[in-house]
């Protein structure tokens, strides 16, 4: 635990393959009226510690509504939604956004630095809305660029930095508070494939292998070998669920 997290006495990741995530008859609709259209449908969803788990379909599925939803950007309309044992549903809007602070990391396809910060004041961002003082909170964000392969790299501006050196502070920047739940939104859509791999690998070594549960929306078959478990989406619900040798056989039967 790095210094900055110990001075927030922020909680540690769950037993390995514990529930972390589950979701029951999750249900969301946008619009009204005639206008109206239901995008998660009973959605039922479970993600443990420890594991990576996939979810794939085709796009305007539902995935990045159902993320959206467990990691408490949005609400939802039916079903229950429980994180470490909590049920998102009955929190109030700021327990909710303290509780999303503290216990979920994001990670997205656009790298979402901010251009006037450095790499370390990026990565340290999360620590710093947590009210850890910028010096430990830079230097947390140091140390875990340093583990990311960013050595020298820490006092650079995004500009200065290739794609992939600004996913892997965008991932410091998730990582960085120790959170239980990492989010990924498509990590690997804009990279190429060597890049993408080093990305997945650092996501399962400093995050799953951690006791943290990650969840990953992608498209990308490159990186399917990385998942423990893959959620299949198509409108609106999970139509199946495979382990990670069901994985492994079926790329194998599709080489």
């Amino acid at each position: 635990m790095s210094t900055a997290t110990a001075e927030l006495g922020l909680p540690g990741a769950g037993t390995e393959n514990s529930v972390l995530v589950r979701c029951a008859g999750v249900e969301k609709s946008f619009g009204q009226g005639e206008t109206k259209v239901r995008v998660l449908r009973g959605t039922n969803f479970n993600a443990r510690a420890g594991e990576m788990t996939f979810l794939v379909g085709p796009s305007g599925c539902g995935k990045t509504t159902l993320i959206s939803i467990i990691g408490a950007i949005l609400s939802c309309e039916g079903g229950e939604v429980e994180v470490l044992c909590q049920d998102l549903r009955a929190m109030k809007r700021k327990k909710l956004a303290d509780f999303r602070l503290a216990h979920f990391g994001f990670i997205f396809q656009q790298f979402n630095l901010l251009p006037a910060l450095s790499a370390a004041e990026n990565a340290s961002i999360p620590l710093v809305a947590r009210g850890a003082s910028n010096r430990s909170a830079e230097h947390a964000a140091t140390e875990l660029l340093h583990k990311l392969g960013l050595e020298g790299h820490a006092h650079k501006m995004p500009n200065q930095l290739s794609g992939g050196q600004q996913q892997r502070v965008a991932i410091a920047r998730a990582l960085v508070h120790e959170p239980d739940v990492l989010i990924c939104d498509e990590p690997t859509a804009s990279l190429d494939a060597a890049s993408g791999h080093t990305v997945m690998e650092l996501l399962r070594d400093l995050a799953v292998e951690g006791g943290r549960s990650v969840i990953v929306v992608t498209h990308d078959n490159r990186i399917f070998e990385f998942a423990d478990r893959m959620h299949h989406m198509s409108d609106g619900v999970i139509t199946r669920t495979e382990s990670a040798d069901e994985i492994e056989a079926h790329e194998g039967s599709s080489a």
